[in-house]
């Protein structure tokens, strides 16, 4: 199933991003397909690590490493942020506010490290102490 929904956002990204022509329209797609699997590879290490407090170390990653690869990959973490309830930002923590409890502070500080990743901040700044270093 994970893979499925891994499959399922690349293909979106690259749909989508399509309709995005930049000069270099090529490159654009891919770093839009591979921002996608960072992304998902950040969703996929936060679910497996399931270490406390490291919610945000995931959100900042997952940004980060997408937006890294140029406009297509920051692309690629924008629109997932906005669309997906599922992916380490915006789509999941809107979820989050309305029916989890979790409240709008916690949510708040998600969006401050999803921006931070996004920017090109160290997502470091939120690693808990003790999270395996294999993350």
């Amino acid at each position: 199933m994970k893979a499925s929904i891994i499959l399922l956002l690349i293909g979106l990204a690259v749909a989508q991003a399509q309709f995005q022509w930049m000069r270099d329209s090529g490159k654009f797609v891919k770093d839009a397909a591979l921002g996608s699997r960072d992304m998902a590879r950040a969703y996929m290490d936060m679910r497996e690590a399931n270490f406390k407090n490291a919610d945000k170390y995931f959100h900042a990653r997952g940004n980060y490493d997408a937006a890294q690869r140029g406009p297509g990959g920051a692309w690629a973490a924008r629109v997932l942020r906005l669309w997906s309830p599922f992916f380490s930002s915006d789509g999941r923590e809107a979820v989050q506010m309305r029916g989890s409890g979790r409240g709008a502070e916690d949510s708040r500080l998600d969006q401050e490290a999803n921006r931070w990743g996004r920017n090109g901040g160290d997502p470091n700044r939120y690693r808990p102490a003790g999270l395996p270093s294999k993350y």
